[in-house]
Order: structure tokens, then C-alpha cells, then sequence
């Protein structure tokens, strides 16, 4: 059976990758695209300050959620879980952003602690699970 987010080559494309939260997405594909989304997001807030900002972030910010959250659910899946739990995730990295400040954060850092791990270090499940196929090459 062929995987639909693929082209004829076998290649996923870059829409697959972080448009959509269908199917799975192995570690090694998902700690390069959070680190490259990781990476716009902290040129895009380094650069953009003061009204720039607050003008073109209502078109950027919204995107790189959006992405985050494609990536999370897709690697949450690749995990067997849930992917409505790229939700917390994304409420715990949003309420830290750019650094946690006080005392009140602590849950959410342990929330990103635990997704660190799920998500960074531990495997994918093995073979076909409820959400497809695991994919080649991360």
C-alpha cells in the first residue's frame, strides 16, 4: 500500500512534512525540523522587533504554531499517542517563550522536559500502528 503524502520517488514533500498532521514522523526527520523551525523562530523574534513584529506576526507566529504543532502530532503518533497532546506541548512551549521567568513555570518546563524525552530520545513503535506505517529514512 503506498503512502499518499508521498510522491512516485518516495520522497515526502515539504507540505507533508510540516503542513499536515497525517501519519508519522520518525525522530531523527522530527529533531531536524523542530531545530529548523527552532532556528526561524528565534531569527524571526531577534529580528523582527517593535512594530514589524507586531505586524507581520499575525501572519508568522499563527504559521510556526501551526507547524509546531503538524510536527509534534505527526511524532506523537510515531509514538502511538494522541496527536490532541501537541496541544499542551504547545501551550507549555508558548507560556516559557522566550525563557520561563519564575516559580509559575515550573509545570510547564516539566511538561517540555517529558516531551523532550517522548519525543527526542525514545523510539518510534515498531511496524504499522494505528496512524501507518513507520517512515524510512527519519
Amino acid at each position: 500500500m503506498s503512502d499518499p503524502t508521498l510522491p512516485s520517488d518516495g520522497r515526502e514533500t515539504f507540505a507533508a512534512r510540516f503542513l499536515s498532521a497525517e501519519g508519522r514522523l520518525g525522530r531523527r526527520g522530527f529533531l531536524v525540523s523542530a531545530l529548523v523551525l527552532l532556528a526561524v523562530a528565534v531569527v524571526y523574534d531577534a529580528v523582527s522587533a517593535g512594530p514589524l513584529q507586531w505586524i507581520t506576526g499575525w501572519l508568522v507566529w499563527p504559521l510556526l504554531v501551526w507547524i509546531g504543532a503538524c510536527l509534534l502530532a505527526r511524532r506523537l503518533h510515531d509514538r502511538g499517542r494522541n496527536g490532541w497532546i501537541a496541544a499542551v506541548i504547545l501551550a507549555a512551549l508558548v507560556a516559557v517563550w522566550p525563557q520561563p521567568s519564575g516559580f509559575l513555570d515550573f509545570p510547564f518546563v516539566i511538561v517540555l522536559i517529558w516531551a523532550a524525552v517522548e519525543l527526542g530520545v525514545l523510539n518510534g513503535e515498531p511496524g504499522v500502528n494505528r496512524y501507518g506505517p513507520p517512515t524510512t529514512g527519519g
